[in-house]
C-alpha cells in the first residue's frame, strides 16, 4: 500500500509538471500570434506564460518550477526550429527564474491569493509584475547581446519591450487565474442579466475605442469601474484581459488610434494603456473587496455584541408580581 501511494504521488507530480508545461507552451503560441520585431528581436506585447507561471507557483509552491522550465525550453525550441542556441538557453532560463523571483518576493511579504486587500493588489503589481519581470528582461536581453544577436546600442529598446510584455502577462493573466480558483457553479440568484450586459458593453465599447480613428481609449475606464464595483475581481479581470487583447490586435494591425505610428511607438502606447487598464481593474477591485469584507466583519461583530447584551441583560421574575397579595401585611 505504501508503494502504491508513493507511485500515485509521483504520477500526480509528473502529470502536474506536464500540465504546467503544456499550458506554458500553448499560451506562448497564442502570445506569438501577435508578435512584433523590435531591433531584430521578437517580442510580444502580452506574454501570457509569465502570468501562468506565477499563478502555478502561487497555487502549488516551488515544486511547480520544473513545469515552467520545461514549457520555456519547448517554446524556445519551437521558435528556433529545433536548434536551441546559447541565447535561447539563456532566455529559457530567464523565463524560469523571473516567476520564481516574483513568487519568492510575494511570499516574503505575506501575499494572499484571494486578492481581498489593497496591499495584495499593490504587491502583485510592483513585486510580481514590474519587479519580478526585470529579471527575465535583463537576462534575456543580455543573452542576445552576448550571443551577437543584438547590438549593444539596441539593448534598452529590446529590454523595455521585453519587460513590458512579461509584466503585462502577470497583470492580465495571473489575477484571472486566481479568480478561477474560486469559481463555482452558477446559482439562480446570481446577477446574470447585469453580467451579460457588462460583457456586451465591454466588447462594444472596446471595439469602438480601439478601432476608431478618434482618441476614444478613455471610454474603457467607465466599463472597468462598473465591472470592479459590481463584480470585483471576477468582473474586472476578464474585462481587462479582453480590453488588452483587443487593443493589441488593433495596435499590431496599425488600426484606429495606432495608425501612423512606428512599431516601437505602438509597443509603448500599448504598454501604457495595458498598465493603466490592469492597475484600474486590479486595485479598484481589491479596494471594493476589502471594503465589503470590513462591512461584513462589522455587521457580524454587531450581531455578536447584540446577542451578548441580550444574554447578560437581567430578566424580570416570571413567578409572580413582587409584593403580591401574599406578601401584603394583613389588617388588624
Amino acid at each position: 500500500m505504501i508503494r502504491s501511494q508513493e507511485t500515485r504521488r509521483r504520477t500526480v507530480a509528473v502529470l502536474r509538471i506536464l500540465g504546467i508545461a503544456a499550458a506554458y507552451y500553448f499560451s506562448g503560441r497564442l502570445g506569438l500570434l501577435r508578435q512584433v520585431e523590435v531591433e531584430g528581436a521578437i517580442v510580444s506585447p502580452l506574454w501570457p506564460p509569465t502570468g501562468i507561471s506565477l499563478a502555478a507557483l502561487l497555487y502549488l509552491g516551488i515544486r511547480a518550477w520544473p513545469g515552467i522550465a520545461l514549457g520555456a525550453f519547448l517554446t524556445l525550441i519551437t521558435l528556433s526550429g529545433g536548434d536551441l542556441s546559447l541565447s535561447g538557453s539563456g532566455i529559457a532560463a530567464a523565463n524560469t527564474v523571473a516567476p520564481l523571483c516574483a513568487y519568492l518576493a510575494l511570499r516574503a511579504v505575506g501575499f494572499r491569493t484571494e486578492l481581498d486587500r489593497l496591499r495584495d493588489g499593490v504587491m502583485l503589481v510592483f513585486l510580481g509584475a514590474m519587479g519580478g519581470m526585470l529579471v527575465s528582461a535583463t537576462i534575456g536581453s543580455l543573452a542576445l547581446v552576448l550571443n551577437g544577436d543584438l547590438g549593444a546600442d539596441n539593448f534598452w529598446q529590446v529590454w523595455s519591450a521585453w519587460w513590458a510584455g512579461d509584466a503585462m502577462g502577470v497583470l492580465m493573466v495571473t489575477p484571472l487565474l486566481l479568480v478561477l480558483r474560486r469559481a463555482r457553479l452558477p446559482r439562480r440568484g446570481d446577477r446574470w442579466l447585469e453580467a451579460s450586459a457588462l460583457a456586451v458593453v465591454a466588447v462594444g465599447v472596446t471595439s469602438v475605442a480601439t478601432r476608431s480613428p478618434l482618441a476614444m481609449i478613455y471610454l474603457l475606464f467607465p466599463v472597468l469601474v462598473w465591472a470592479a464595483l459590481r463584480f470585483q475581481l471576477a468582473g474586472s479581470a476578464p474585462c481587462s484581459l479582453l480590453m488588452s487583447v483587443m487593443a493589441i490586435i488593433a495596435g499590431t494591425g496599425r488600426a484606429g488610434p495606432f495608425s501612423g505610428n512606428t512599431m516601437l511607438q505602438v509597443i509603448l502606447n500599448l504598454s501604457i494603456l495595458n498598465a493603466c487598464v490592469a492597475l484600474t481593474a486590479l486595485l479598484l477591485a481589491a479596494i471594493v473587496t476589502e471594503h465589503n469584507n470590513i462591512m461584513r466583519e462589522t455587521e457580524l461583530a454587531c450581531e455578536e455584541l447584540a446577542a451578548l447584551v441580550e444574554e447578560l441583560a437581567p430578566r424580570p421574575d416570571t413567578d409572580g408580581p413582587p409584593g403580591g397579595a401574599e406578601g401584603l401585611p394583613g389588617r388588624a
